[in-house]
C-alpha cells in the first residue's frame, strides 16, 4: 500500500526545483551555516541585510543547477546521485570541518578501502540515511509533470532571471559587507555544499588531464661524492603519519609522550612546519624539490624526487610501506607493503602496527652491500580509528575513545587516544636508533619527520585536510627528530652542539627536507640549493663538489 501511494505522488518541475533548492540549500548545508553565524557578528542593520542576502547568494547558484538538471529523464537519477553525495559531504564537513577542494577530492580518489571503511560510522550512516537515503527514495517514485517545452522554458528563464535581479538587488545594497567577507573568508566557498563538490571535482580532472606530460629528470649526472671514510652509510628516514608537534613532550607537551627519544642524544626542531596538510600532496612535495609554494602534485607526477637523485648518484633504496601507499613517490625504487606481508604478529589482515616496520630491520642492515637509505612510512597517528594505531599495552593515557566516531567521544578521551598513538611513534623512532647502534661500523643516521598534523575538535575541527591558507596550527606544525652515530658526525664533519643551537632557534619546513638530504649524503647535484640546507651552518668541513 505505501508502494502504491509513493507511485501517486506528482509533482510539478518548477515546484521540485524550488524544493530542492530549499532543501540542498538548509539542510544539507549546516556547515556553511555554522561558519557564517560564528564568523558574522550583527552589529548594525547593513550587517543584518548582508546576512538576510546571504541566503539569497547561497540559494541562486543551486537553484540555477536544479533549473540546468531537472528535465526529463535526467532529472531523478542526478537528482538521486546529489542527495546521496550532498548528505555525505554535508556530514563530513559538519562533524570533521572538512573543506571541500581539488585537494580534497583528490583525497577521495586516493583513498583506500582500509581508510574509507575508518570513517563509516553509526551517526555517519543514520545521518546519510535520514537526509540522503529517504529523500533519494521519495524522488525515485516520484512523477514529475513537466509543461510543453515552449512553456517550460519561457517559466524557468524567468524564473531564473528574476532569482538573479533579486541576487544582484542585494548585491547592490550590501556591497561593501561582501566584500569585506569574501576578503577575510576566501575558503568558505569551499563549504557551499553541492556547488564546491561539483566545482572542485571539475578542477581535479582540469589538473589530471594538464599533467599528461613527458616524465622529466632532474638529473642523469647526479653522483656520489663522499668525504674520504672506510664506512658505508645507511640512512633510515622515517615518515611520519598525522603527528602534531603540539603533543610531543620533546616539545614543552605536559604529558610524558616521548619517554624514550627523551633519553636519546638527539636533535629535535623546534619550529618545522609541513608542506601540505595531506598525505596525497604532503608526502609528494616533501620528497621534491620544489618548494611548497612551487609545487604542483600533477607536476610530481611527472618529476624525479629525492628518491630518484640517490638511487641515481648510488645509493640502494629501500621504502618499507605501513600507511596506504608513497603517494608515486616510491614508484621507481625497490617497495615492501607490510599490509601484504601481513606478519600475524603485527598485522590482522586489515592492517598493521608500525614494529611491522622494524621486523627485520636489523638483520637486513647486516647485509647491506653498498650506501643504502630505508624508508619507514609508518601509519602513525592517522584517525578517525586512534585506538587502532598501537597494542594494548601502549594504552597509557585513559579513557580512550575507542570508535571511529570521535565527535561522539569527550576531548579528554580523544586526546588521550591520540597521545597514545604518539607514544607507541616514540617507541618504533627509539627502537630504530637502538637498532643503528649496534652497527657502529657504519656511517648510520636517523631523520624521523611527520607528513602533517591533525586536528582534535579544536574549534570544533577534527582529523587533517583543511585548506592550507585557513589551516590550524595543529594541522601544519610538525615534529622533525635526527640522530646522527659517532661516525656520521665525525665523516660528515657536522658539529652536532651546533646543529641543536640552529634546531632550536630556526624556523624550517618540508622544504628544507630535499637540500638538506642530499648534501648529508654527499649527492652532487646541480639541483642541489646550499640555502635550503640545514646543515650549512654548522658543517666544519665544505662539501667535497
Amino acid at each position: 500500500m505505501i508502494k502504491n501511494k509513493m507511485k501517486s505522488l506528482k509533482i510539478n518541475s518548477n515546484l521540485l526545483v524550488f524544493i530542492s533548492t530549499l532543501y540542498f540549500g538548509f539542510v544539507l548545508n549546516f556547515s556553511f551555516w555554522r561558519y557564517v553565524i560564528n564568523s558574522v557578528e550583527i552589529t548594525s542593520f547593513s550587517v543584518a541585510l548582508f546576512l538576510f542576502s546571504l541566503t539569497f547568494f547561497v540559494l541562486v547558484p543551486i537553484y540555477l543547477i536544479f533549473n540546468l538538471i531537472i528535465v526529463p529523464y535526467a532529472a531523478k537519477p542526478l537528482l538521486i546521485l546529489l542527495l546521496l553525495t550532498s548528505s555525505s559531504t554535508n556530514f563530513l564537513m559538519y562533524k570533521f570541518g572538512v573543506f571541500i577542494d581539488s585537494d580534497m577530492i583528490r583525497n577521495v580518489f586516493e583513498t583506500t578501502s582500509r581508510e574509507a571503511m575508518d570513517l563509516v560510522t553509526f551517526s555517519g550512516t543514520l545521518w546519510i540515511f535520514v537526509t540522503g537515503i529517504i529523500p533519494a527514495v521519495i524522488v525515485y517514485f516520484l512523477k514529475i509533470e513537466y509543461k510543453s517545452l515552449k512553456k517550460e522554458l519561457i517559466s524557468r528563464v524567468c524564473h531564473v532571471l528574476s532569482a538573479i535581479l533579486i541576487l544582484v538587488v542585494f548585491a547592490g545594497m550590501s556591497y561593501k559587507e561582501y566584500a569585506s567577507f569574501g576578503r577575510n573568508n576566501r575558503e568558505v566557498r569551499k563549504l557551499l555544499n553541492t556547488v564546491n563538490y561539483i566545482y572542485a571535482t571539475g578542477r581535479y580532472f582540469q589538473k589530471q588531464a594538464q599533467a599528461n606530460r613527458t616524465f622529466v629528470h632532474l638529473d642523469k649526472d647526479a653522483k656520489l661524492t663522499p668525504f674520504e671514510d672506510p664506512y658505508k652509510t645507511v640512512l633510515i628516514f622515517v615518515l611520519g603519519e598525522t603527528a602534531r608537534a603540539k603533543n610531543f613532550s620533546l616539545y614543552g607537551y605536559e604529558k610524558k609522550t616521548n619517554p624514550l627519544l627523551e633519553k636519546q642524544d638527539i636533535i629535535h626542531f623546534k619550529e618545522m612546519t609541513s608542506c601540505g596538510t595531506a598525505t596525497a600532496v604532503s608526502v609528494p612535495c616533501m620528497f621534491s624539490h620544489m618548494t611548497r609554494f612551487d609545487f604542483k602534485v600533477t607536476d610530481a607526477k611527472y618529476t624525479e624526487n629525492l628518491l630518484d637523485i640517490l638511487q641515481t648518484g648510488g645509493y640502494d633504496i629501500l621504502w618499507r610501506d605501513n600507511d596506504d601507499g608513497c603517494k608515486g613517490v616510491c614508484s621507481r625504487v625497490k617497495t615492501e607493503h607490510m599490509v601484504a606481508m601481513n606478519n600475524p604478529k603485527y598485522c590482522n589482515g586489515k592492517y598493521c602496527h608500525d614494529e611491522a616496520l622494524l621486523d627485520g630491520l636489523e638483520e637486513r642492515l647486516k647485509d647491506i652491500k653498498q650506501d643504502t637509505v630505508i624508508i619507514l612510512h609508518m601509519m602513525g597517528s592517522h584517525g578517525p580509528t586512534y585506538f587502532n594505531r598501537y597494542p594494548d599495552r601502549f594504552k597509557v593515557f585513559t579513557p580512550t575513545c575507542d570508535t571511529a566516531d570521535i565527535q561522539n567521544c569527550s576531548q579528554e578521551a580523544i586526546v588521550n587516544t591520540y597521545d597514545n598513538t604518539i607514544v607507541y611513534t616514540d617507541y618504533i623512532v627509539s627502537s630504530a636508533i637502538d637498532i643503528l647502534k649496534k652497527f657502529p661500523e657504519y656511517e648510520a643516521g636517523l631523520i624521523y619527520v611527520s607528513d602533517h598534523g591533525e586536528s582534535l575538535g579544536e574549534n570544533n575541527i577534527y582529523l587533517h585536510g583543511i585548506p592550507y591558507k585557513i589551516a590550524p596550527s595543529e594541522q601544519i606544525e610538525v615534529p622533525m627528530v635526527l640522530w646522527m652515530s659517532e661516525n656520521m658526525k665525525k665523516y660528515d664533519y657536522v658539529d652536532y652542539d651546533c646543529m641543536k643551537k640552529e634546531a632550536a632557534t630556526h624556523i624550517y619546513s618540508h622544504d628544507n627536507l630535499f637540500h638538506s638530504i642530499i648534501g648529508l649524503l654527499e649527492i652532487k647535484t646541480k639541483i642541489y640549493d646550499r640555502g635550503y640546507d640545514i646543515f650549512k651552518n654548522c658543517r666544519t668541513k665544505e662539501l667535497p663538489f
